[in-house]
């Protein structure tokens, strides 16, 4: 089954797809922030577009383990996504996962231009690899 990640942010949503398998994370792009409700149409959209059989929403906590505010903004995402698609949406802490996408640009050896960039979709590329191999830990 594919798997649709979503990196919730302000201005930009970050999007990652699996294999088929559901054991390799890929970027997919980025959409632009309009409205929660129109960005949750379209990531319905492309999560069916791509045949994707769920759809994983990152959060981010505070070091207590209650959502931050970033955090609650995704989880509210995620409940209007739920509006807009029959697909099953689960939320997976994000924790890091910026930082970590930053670090594997610096290690693939990325210009500096280029990681100056945004890192949206590698965001949701390393929060849905996060995602898949804790399932297959299972």
């Amino acid at each position: 089954m594919r798997v649709l990640a979503v990196d919730h942010g302000e201005k930009n949503i970050g999007l990652a797809l699996s294999d088929e398998t559901g054991t390799l994370a890929r970027p997919l792009g980025v959409i632009r922030h309009v409205s929660k409700a129109v960005d949750a149409a379209q990531v319905a959209a492309r999560a069916e577009a791509e045949g994707a059989g769920l759809i994983v929403v990152g959060v981010s906590f505070h070091e207590d383990g209650n959502p931050n505010q970033a955090g609650r903004r995704a989880i509210n995402f995620a409940q209007a996504l739920r509006e807009q698609t029959r697909l099953p949406v689960e939320l997976h802490d994000e924790s890091l996962t910026t930082q970590d996408a930053r670090a594997a640009r610096v290690a693939a050896g990325a210009s500096p231009k280029r990681r100056a960039g945004h890192l949206d979709e590698w965001a949701a590329t390393v929060l849905l690899q996060d995602y898949l191999d804790s399932q297959e830990r299972r």
